[in-house]
């Protein structure tokens, strides 16, 4: 039974269940291999139209997003790397992976989170990810227009 005080579930044929709490609308999405929480932005009514629209293309995109997304989290990766060589940084727990390439970060990167929300004037999808060589943060790929705007080194989940 719903309380008297939470809108009822938002059904999407594609996304699923969408429930309304801490003023976002939330579910999962299954891309790039994970199923990440999701969150929506939107009014207590119902998720926002345009973010539904950008939630539902993830998916489909997410592979042509992840060269541009490679190459910034493999920039982030490099003065870690770099620090730990030289004793100014700890490597991390698992120890500090030995990448040459931007395509070598996938194994080492774990989908967290994927928001679709407006930031800075427009709606932005956010994905964070949990990375080998940073334990201490999350990195967030915020992504407008499937064009990757910033990789943001410490981002909170939603």
């Amino acid at each position: 039974m719903f309380s008297l005080f939470k809108p009822p579930p938002y059904l999407d044929p594609q996304l699923g269940e969408l429930r309304w709490k801490g003023g976002l609308w939330r579910g999962s999405l299954a891309f790039g291999g994970a199923v990440a929480p999701l969150a929506l932005a939107g009014t207590r009514d119902s998720p926002d139209a345009q973010a539904l629209e950008v939630a539902r293309v993830v998916s489909t995109d997410y592979p042509q997003w992840q060269p541009e997304i490679g190459r910034a989290m493999f920039d982030h990766y490099a003065p870690h790397a770099t620090a730990v060589t030289f004793g100014e940084e700890l490597p991390p727990p698992g120890g500090m992976p030995d990448l040459e390439d931007p395509e070598q970060v996938w194994p080492h990167a774990a989908i967290k989170f994927v928001q679709v929300a407006p930031l800075d004037g427009g709606l932005t999808v956010e994905i964070g990810y949990q990375v080998a060589w940073d334990d201490e943060h999350t990195v967030g790929a915020r992504l407008r227009q499937g064009r990757l705007i910033e990789l943001n080194g410490s981002v909170l989940p939603p």
